[in-house]
């Protein structure tokens, strides 16, 4: 008898039929940890209107996920760094595995899918904020040419308590520059 053979992993574009497994894991992180700083959990549709509905399959702002057999495990995404026009070649990028799917190499296969598809969008800085403490996320960022660029003290405050958060950037090697 042989074994079931699993289905392999698929780092693809997230689309909207992907938008209630990507609330559940975001949600998760806004309950349990400090990796991001909302503090009430998303209903799907308010993650589409005031989330989702800003990324596309191309261009800066995109998101990838990692998708086995129907389930998403993780997803990864780069959105607007600041309003301002002259951030507009900067993106802030972050990275979420559903629990038990961190430290296995997920979260970079999804990074570099995400960088491999920046690099032909004109974007020059990426940047990640990281809540401190947070070792793994800094190991891991910094695998992937972040640097630490500073620190904002007591930046926010969730389950009673200030947090740091660091900032790491990194320059994307980009092949098309648009003028401004």
């Amino acid at each position: 008898m042989t074994a079931p053979v699993e289905p392999s992993i698929v780092i693809r574009q997230a689309s909207d039929a992907d938008l209630p497994q990507l609330t559940t894991i975001y949600n998760h992180y806004i309950q349990h940890s400090v990796a991001t700083f909302d503090v009430k959990p998303f209903t799907v549709e308010k993650r589409r209107a005031e989330w989702f509905s800003h990324y596309a399959q191309a261009g800066r702002y995109r998101i990838f996920v990692a998708e086995q057999g129907g389930a998403v495990l993780g997803f990864t995404y780069s959105s607007q760094f600041r309003r301002k026009a002259a951030y507009d070649s900067s993106v802030e990028t972050s990275v979420y595995c559903a629990p038990g799917q961190t430290g296995n190499g997920l979260g970079r296969r999804l990074y570099a899918a995400l960088f491999d598809a920046l690099r032909v969008e004109g974007v020059h800085q990426a940047f990640a904020l990281i809540s401190l403490p947070n070792d793994a996320s800094e190991k891991f960022h910094a695998r992937f040419g972040f640097q630490r660029s500073g620190v904002m003290r007591d930046a926010g405050r969730k389950f009673d308590r200030y947090v740091d958060v660091a900032v790491f950037q990194r320059t994307v090697e980009a092949s098309r520059v648009e003028s401004t």
